[in-house]
């Protein structure tokens, strides 16, 4: 099967019959929605009958106050959910971030001298003056003079092991 490009024109005029068909289906849902409202309020809060004597209509308002509580309480109940469902994602989002790790910048390397670095920590108010090398023993270099005998000494010894050479190749 050999597959070949769509041509741009092809593929805007599929688009436009997707989103055309897209339409269509939303219009239909909410058409339906509206539908679904009107019977659910058709069958849950039938038209009033006014007619009759004050009493009756008494009783009529104590009905539709105690419907209006109990959706009162039902529309707290779903509330409260609500918000414990939030809180548990807010909570769900927080951990996959720790368990996920924040990613770090690299450092950068920063030439300070230590006077800065104290700055830097204690703050402008504290400047602490400190001279760090003051602190340090300070070495003398002596010359280092090293005794001629001893450079004597170890020429001496190899002279002597070369006349031994010499002892062992004559024999």
């Amino acid at each position: 099967m050999s597959e070949k490009k769509m041509t741009s024109s092809r593929r805007h005029h599929l688009k436009s019959l997707v989103l055309s068909v897209a339409a269509t289906w939303l219009e239909k849902e909410k058409k339906e929605t509206a539908e679904a409202k009107e019977a659910y309020m058709a069958e849950k809060c039938p038209a009033p009958n006014l007619s009759g004597d004050q009493a009756a209509l008494m009783e009529t308002c104590k009905k539709l106050h105690a419907l209006i509580d109990a959706v009162d309480e039902e529309r707290y109940d779903l509330e409260s959910k609500l918000g414990k469902g939030d809180k548990e994602i807010e909570d769900l989002k927080i951990k996959v971030v720790d368990l996920a790790g924040v990613k770090k910048p690299a450092l950068k390397k920063v030439r300070m001298s230590a006077d800065a670095m104290l700055k830097a920590l204690l703050g402008s108010k504290h400047t602490v003056n400190m001279d760090l090398r003051a602190n340090l023993k300070q070495v003398k270099k002596e010359s280092k003079e090293e005794p001629t005998e001893a450079v004597g000494d170890w020429r001496k010894n190899i002279e002597d092991k070369a006349d031994r050479k010499k002892m062992f190749e004559s024999a």
